[in-house]
């Protein structure tokens, strides 16, 4: 399992950085063990397999990345990779704030300047420093960040770069032998090798949209957002997290796969954000020994549509409750998380091709990704009574209690009063409230002030205005 804190972690920590300190003397000799000199090996003549061709191809590309946080940082630099403390589970220990070094990042687009790193390297961060491996120190822009991939994307001056060039991680193999490099706890930039674990994994609660290269190439606090390289020397992977009890490297080790990170990455240049679309299915499970047998599978592989929201794109395709998605696009659907994934990085206004199985016939359906509110079918009103403002119920099949709030005109009374777009308006005065109609008559049996009780993202809040009022009170 991910784990986070433990005393025994801890207190390894704590050691691992006490030595750290303890500097070893200057001069003092080097005990060598009794042994003869190296000498070539008899009957090995010739160049020696060597990945050294790969690193210096791609090295250059790799960055280190040093951030500026609002607030107090900790006493040691490398508590400061949001990486590190994600496994180590370090507390919180006050001093004044100064750059630390905390991750590392990939040069994708000299041309650019553009660099591929982690959201949780640069969160919070006000400000950003990029160092080359040349030493050469930039100051960079963060371009725009979605926590949901853990992928942020940075914008440094584009003089004298080099750009990794960037591979199709569709294209992996398990056993594929690969390089990870970045900047382990602040030590440099450190190279290792392994191979390809596993693909695809999912389920690992690191992530919002999880789509995982496994691999046992050694990754430790300091590599987020480092370059997990193929053979040829493309990116095919930005390295993100690791499972190890000790908060170490035991060779679990995950990467946002090229084909994910760039998708979002062209988003994220676009817009600042993703903007992520549906096709209006409410929940989708894994596809069992029994459906199979009933769909007449080939194997145990798929999405099982769960819930369909009358009015969403999928239920103007076709698309029916129980059928099982095998494939989006040509690309075989495995599990519910491979079907999530492709509905949330295909652009709004761009169509899904689906095969499905339905009772052991299969057919194919094109679905278009719209908006939000669209794919989930919602409807929207406007009340006099909260200028400015669309409102929506909540569709029953979504299983949710609660008005949403579509649209807030910036310079209307909601806007003023702390109102937002995607905000759910749960009550009203402290009556629940389940359409826009029974957030009107609220309004208007109150009496001097109007308290909307709503959730925006995790966070319930309460926002008190006078009614009629201009300004939150």
């Amino acid at each position: 399992m991910l784990r986070t804190f433990s005393r025994y972690v801890a207190l390894s920590a704590l050691a691992l950085f006490g030595l750290a300190q303890a500097q070893p003397q200057i001069g003092a000799p080097t005990q060598l063990s009794a042994a003869t000199p190296r000498q070539a090996a008899p009957g090995l003549n010739g160049a020696l397999p060597s990945l050294a061709p790969v690193v210096s191809q791609t090295a250059s590309g790799v960055v280190n990345i040093s951030t500026l946080s609002r607030g107090s940082d900790n006493d040691n630099p490398m508590f400061s990779d949001p990486f590190f403390r994600r496994f180590f589970g370090q507390p919180d220990r006050p001093q004044q704030r100064e750059p630390q070094a905390s991750g590392s990042g990939v040069i994708v687009d000299a041309a650019k300047g553009y660099v591929l790193t982690n959201h949780h390297v640069i969160k919070g961060a006000t400000k950003v420093v990029v160092t080359l491996k040349d030493r050469r120190e930039l100051t960079a822009k963060v371009i725009g960040s979605d926590p949901a991939t853990d992928i942020a994307l940075l914008q440094i001056p584009s003089e004298r770069l080099t750009a990794v060039r960037v591979g199709e991680s569709d294209a992996l193999q398990v056993g594929d032998y690969v390089l990870a490099i970045g900047n382990p706890f602040g030590v440099g930039q450190t190279v290792t090798s392994g191979i390809v674990s596993a693909l695809g994994r999912a389920g690992l609660n690191i992530e919002g949209f999880e789509d995982f290269i496994q691999t046992d190439a050694s990754i430790n606090p300091g590599n987020s957002g480092g370059a997990l390289i193929n053979l040829r020397g493309e990116l095919i992977g930005i390295n993100t997290a690791i499972i190890g009890p000790s908060g170490g490297n035991v060779g679990i080790g995950f990467a946002v796969p090229t084909n994910m990170a760039i998708r979002v990455m062209d988003q994220l240049a676009r817009f600042g954000e993703v903007k992520r679309g549906g096709i209006g299915i409410a929940a989708v499970g894994e596809v069992n020994q029994e459906i199979a047998k009933e769909n007449k599978l080939a194997s145990i592989e798929g999405a099982v549509i769960n819930t369909v929201i009358g009015g969403s794109p999928a239920d103007k395709a076709g698309l029916k409750k129980g059928d099982v998605v095998t494939a989006v696009n040509g690309r075989s659907v495995r599990t519910g998380y491979d079907l999530r994934n492709q509905q949330a990085l295909t652009p709004i206004g761009q169509t899904l091709d689906l095969a499905i199985t339905r009772d052991g016939r299969t057919k194919n359906l094109r679905v278009a990704v719209e908006t939000p509110a669209r794919a989930q079918g919602l409807r929207p009103e406007k009340i006099t009574e909260l200028p400015g403002t669309e409102l929506s119920s909540i569709p029953k099949e979504l299983n949710r209690r609660g008005v949403y709030v579509l649209d807030v005109e910036k310079d209307s009374e909601a806007f003023q009063i702390g109102l937002r777009e995607n905000d759910v308006l749960l009550g009203v005065n402290g009556n629940y409230v389940n359409s826009p109609a029974e957030v009107r008559r609220a309004i208007q049996s109150a009496n001097r002030f109007v308290v909307f009780n709503l959730v925006r993202g995790d966070n319930r809040i309460d926002l008190r205005a006078r009614k009629g009022a201009t300004q939150g009170t």
